[in-house]
């Protein structure tokens, strides 16, 4: 997880995201027959970014800026595909210490972070009732 302020662009925050994942050992090697993706919105499609993903052993994935767009105006009725980031994010905006952040500290918001995670998670499981 990277915390930055919300005024910078997330393309920035590529290299420090791709590092802190926790599951590298565990993760198995890619080869060209089965190779890793990594899918990510428009908000990454800088060659600086495609650079960082395959330096780190990854195949990206990346939507054109636009491109889905001008998919789905040839087809009639059909609405762009929600991501699931997207809705994991809408999922914590409903935390008001998440959706405007208060604490001044990385560290706090980072614990407020891993507490809706917990709650997101309990729900969805349906340990709450």
């Amino acid at each position: 997880m990277a915390v930055d302020g919300a005024n910078r662009n997330d393309m920035k925050l590529t290299r420090a995201t791709l590092e802190s994942v926790p599951a590298y050992a565990d993760r198995p090697e890619p080869s060209i027959e089965e190779p890793q993706g990594l899918c990510l919105d428009k908000g990454y499609d800088f060659d600086e970014v495609r650079e960082i993903v395959e330096e780190f052993g990854f195949t990206a994935h990346i939507r054109s800026r636009g491109e889905e767009a001008r998919a789905l105006k040839r087809r009639a009725g059909e609405k762009a595909r929600r991501w699931v980031v997207e809705r994991t994010h809408s999922w914590m905006n409903r935390f008001r210490g998440i959706l405007i952040r208060w604490s001044k500290k990385a560290e706090n918001y980072i614990a407020l972070l891993h507490m809706a995670f917990a709650f997101i998670i309990f729900g969805r499981v349906g340990l709450f009732g």
